[in-house]
């Protein structure tokens, strides 16, 4: 309808008051639809530039060449450690009468360089007082490998015999994680660094070794990574327990893609890591490979079930993900990552140069100043300052929170980037009452970066064995760098000793205690 002005002055006054009303009414439902018009186009222009920050990996279905050499990867290693955890299992046999011809190992190439290493009674002289008289050797065979050189360890064990009583006397074979297997504990080391910290696969490796002169079958190296797995398995149960010894323990996860048994498809799993505190004297990680996210994984983790409340109890440093809720009424505290609560606004600012996001990041800025400061201070003192310095800080932080939160729109990207701090606000402030606690989750997520790394190289887990197997190597070889030790060398002594460490001094292996065996 179009209003004249002759029309306007033939209408009465109620007539003008309710055509004034009816107007009025359709501009504020039409400023309550561009509200929330815009309201809706800011949060999706804001998924839509953080999605473009991100880099995503390439989306297969069907395997192609290199995915297959990595499927017969974990199927090596999955058989050979499924064999050995049987022989751990299985009485020794009894001495075997059947005679029948067994397969022979190839002979080592005569081209590598032999190192002989003898092994000989500490005395000669026999229990009757007569000398020893050498009557002949044993020689076994070791294979060996420093970065680009093989070379093939000759165990020399002379006999020894009485020429009056007739008593022989041998040294006894040499203990080997691998029984009667021809690789060296450093050999096994190498493959596991090179598969497990820089992320070569194994089929790759079999090329690497063909340079240095001896090509080593992609299947035998899989059944080498299996078995040293589950020797392995003792020294990374006994980390676990270190870690969970701790009042303080960081906890993050990220998705490995799994490979799912007969359809050669693969589904997302997850590799979590749990960390002391980073204020803790001992640096160490530990992996746990799951099938899925639920938060029955960190439950089972810290020992937790859902009619017991025994288990773990502590502080508890992660992000905002719903799978750790269920933990927060069995004893333990939630601890939130304040370094998450700042990433929220800096996206936002740096998506959409948000002056109230930038506003925001200087009270964060100002916290991890005072942090900085105190990181290397005893914990009570920590404490103290925290009270005297960042108190303070974090109160004005919170109003400003909650006077912002009453101005943006609902629903928008700077409602949520905001809302996400308020509704975590004693999670994220956790730390100022306990010197202990850290202020954010970042140590734990340093330390779930070379899990991310290697996703590119070996595209995704064979199975759940060879994940969970991943998950220890990897565990021993991270904590073995948190300590500054080389990991090769680490693994190396390790593998050496293992066979003859006694049960309750395991403890000397882990990657905090260790130190080289001096000979």
């Amino acid at each position: 309808m179009v209003f004249t002005p002759d029309s306007l002055q033939q209408m009465s006054a109620y007539d003008v008051c309710n055509l004034v009303s009816g107007l009025m009414e359709k501009v504020s439902t039409q400023s309550k639809e561009l509200l929330y018009r815009q309201s809706k186009i800011d949060q999706l222009t804001h998924e839509m530039a953080t999605l473009k920050r991100l880099q995503f990996g390439r989306s297969r279905e069907q395997l192609d060449a290199t995915q297959t050499s990595l499927l017969d990867e974990a199927c090596d290693e999955d058989l050979a450690a499924i064999e050995q955890e049987l022989k751990n299992l299985t009485p020794a046999p009894k001495p075997d009468k059947d005679h029948r011809s067994k397969p022979k190992r190839a002979a080592l190439p005569d081209h590598l360089p032999r190192v002989e290493i003898h092994h000989e009674p500490d005395s000669t002289t026999c229990t009757c007082g007569c000398q020893l008289k050498r009557i002949g050797q044993d020689v076994a065979q070791k294979l060996d490998y420093t970065p680009g050189v093989f070379t093939v360890e000759l165990h020399v064990r002379g006999k020894w015999a009485c020429g009056q009583c007739e008593t022989l006397i041998q040294a006894p074979v040499p203990a080997q994680v691998i029984d009667k297997g021809i690789p060296t504990a450093g050999l096994l080391a190498q493959v596991l660094v090179a598969k497990y910290a820089d992320h070569l696969p194994l089929y790759r490796q079999e090329k690497s070794f063909g340079r240095a002169g001896l090509e080593i079958a992609c299947s035998t190296l899989g059944a080498w990574v299996g078995m040293c797995g589950v020797q392995l398995q003792p020294l990374v149960d006994a980390l676990k327990e270190t870690v969970l010894s701790h009042a303080v323990v960081h906890a993050d996860e990220t998705p490995i893609p799994m490979l799912k048994p007969g359809n050669k498809k693969t589904h997302k799993a997850y590799l979590w890591a749990y960390a002391p505190g980073a204020f803790e004297q001992i640096h160490a990680v530990v992996y746990d490979f799951c099938e899925t996210r639920a938060g029955q994984n960190a439950r089972t983790f810290l020992g937790k079930s859902d009619d017991d409340d025994r288990g773990w109890r502590g502080s508890l440093v992660c992000d905002d993900y719903g799978g750790y809720k269920s933990l927060f009424t069995k004893g333990v505290k939630e601890a939130g990552c304040m370094a998450h609560a700042r990433r929220k606004l800096f996206e936002l600012h740096a998506n959409h140069s948000s002056l109230i996001a930038a506003e925001g990041l200087k009270f964060f800025d100002l916290l991890y100043d005072v942090e900085r400061d105190i990181k290397s201070l005893p914990a009570a003192i920590r404490l103290q300052i925290r009270q005297e310095k960042s108190r303070p800080i974090a109160d004005l932080l919170h109003q400003w929170l909650l006077l912002q939160a009453s101005k943006v729109p609902s629903g928008s990207a700077t409602a949520k980037a905001i809302n996400y701090s308020i509704k975590r606000w004693e999670a994220l402030t956790l730390y100022l009452d306990d010197g202990q606690v850290p202020i954010d989750n970042n140590w734990c997520e340093n330390q779930i970066r070379p899990a991310a790394v290697g996703r590119g190289n070996w595209l995704f887990a064979g199975s759940l064995r060879a994940g969970q197997r991943a998950a220890a190597v990897m565990s021993l070889i991270q904590s073995a760098k948190l300590n500054g030790h080389d990991p090769y060398a680490y693994l190396k002594d390790v593998l050496t000793r293992l066979p003859t460490q006694r049960a309750s001094q395991i403890g000397e292996l882990l990657p905090h205690n260790w130190a080289p065996q001096t000979t």
